[in-house]
């Protein structure tokens, strides 16, 4: 796919432009803007990418005038981490400094052979999905595409990661933290971009998905400039459940989105492609068997596998979890109607890290943290 390439101007000196966020082709138009040949982007983004390294010095294979004149117009700048946490269960959490001060999360699930990087798109959240944590913060800004694609570079420098034989860190990138990421259109489509590029960090296509609330002009757009999966927070059955809980439906209801989502999958070429619909289960809001039933005509003949969550609550919230047996009830009726159904299993709720939780926020969590760890200790198998 072709992502949209703004035009960037020779850069002066004073004006330090970050390399890490640069699409392939934008890293080849800012060498040709300093006068050099278009192959040197492929190098510099490996030696991003590939080693994690962030000093122009070390790159040995770019000759020594072009490092100075690297040194002297751009640099290789990540975020900070500003907290790191580690669940019991393996998951780990960074709260994540960007430029101003403000905090976002990062949260990477590890799960067998697979890790799934979660990413944020956006300090805060305008939508304001009721059941979600980051949207209570409210909206501050976008995230530029190199502090997006910063947070799989701190994932993997984290584990120290960068050499051969040390595994891949990060096997899946969700874009499902903070934020929505169809508003940030053109910086989530870069970081995307970077993902899946061979000389970024090589995922495939299937293993980088961008999760929308429902933005459907820009979803409409988005099969022109990227072919990542597709999943649609739904989270209802029907558009006046939708409408309390998902504000963002009352401009755009779950017909359109529904169809926008098909249009997206009817524009790729692989044609075995599905939409994953992610469905927040809320006790005595939506996780009734008549809901359940309803699901299932609402996405008769839908392509789509569909992933149920159990509510992870967080302080203020209004709303609480279902009982096991609640979900178990929900997933038996859609799996008798034949669909592909998985329930998300928690992980990282001991450090808030679990989906709908994460915040931004750098607090003391030990007194939490412990209780979790002497409860998971005693429902440990022996």
């Amino acid at each position: 796919m072709t992502v949209m390439e703004p035009i960037i101007a020779t850069t002066e000196p004073q004006q330090r432009i970050n390399l890490l966020g640069l699409t392939r082709g934008q890293m080849e138009q800012f060498f040709e803007g300093l006068g050099e040949k278009r192959f040197r982007a492929q190098q510099v983004m490996k030696w991003i990418h590939h080693h994690g390294v962030l000093d122009f010095e070390l790159m040995t294979n770019v000759g020594k005038n072009l490092r100075h004149k690297l040194a002297q117009c751009a640099e290789i700048k990540p975020p900070d981490i500003a907290e790191q946490q580690d669940s019991v269960d393996g998951t780990r959490k960074w709260a994540v400094r960007v430029e101003g001060g403000s905090l976002v999360e990062a949260v990477l699930i590890p799960d067998g052979d697979r890790a799934t990087l979660c990413v944020s798109s956006q300090v805060g959240c305008s939508l304001d999905c009721k059941f979600c944590s980051t949207g209570k913060q409210g909206f501050q800004r976008d995230l530029t595409a190199a502090e997006i694609i910063g947070q799989v570079w701190l994932a993997i420098d984290s584990y120290d990661a960068w050499q051969p034989g040390k595994g891949r860190v990060v096997t899946n990138v969700v874009m499902m933290g903070m934020g929505e990421p169809l508003l940030n259109f053109d910086n989530v489509v870069a970081a995307m971009s970077l993902m899946t590029d061979d000389i970024g960090y090589g995922l495939s296509k299937r293993k980088v998905t961008l999760s929308t609330s429902g933005v459907v002009p820009a979803l409409d757009r988005l099969a022109e400039f990227s072919d990542v999966s597709l999943a649609i927070s739904l989270h209802a059955p029907n558009d006046a459940i939708r409408s309390t809980i998902v504000p963002i439906n009352k401009r755009h209801p779950i017909a359109d989105l529904l169809a926008s989502g098909k249009r997206y999958l009817d524009a790729q070429t692989d044609k075995k492609r599905v939409v994953t619909i992610e469905y927040t289960l809320l006790a005595g809001i939506n996780d009734q068997p008549e809901h359940a039933h309803e699901l299932t005509v609402l996405l008769r003949d839908y392509p789509c596998k569909i992933n149920l969550i159990p509510f992870n609550s967080f302080p203020n919230s209004g709303f609480s979890r279902p009982s096991g047996n609640a979900v178990s009830r929900f997933w038996k009726v859609l799996i008798d109607a034949g669909f592909v159904v998985t329930v998300r299993t928690t992980r990282g709720d001991d450090i808030d890290a679990a989906c709908g939780q994460l915040v931004g926020e750098v607090v003391d969590k030990t007194r939490r943290a412990e209780r979790y760890r002497a409860q998971y200790a005693l429902e440990a198998p022996q």
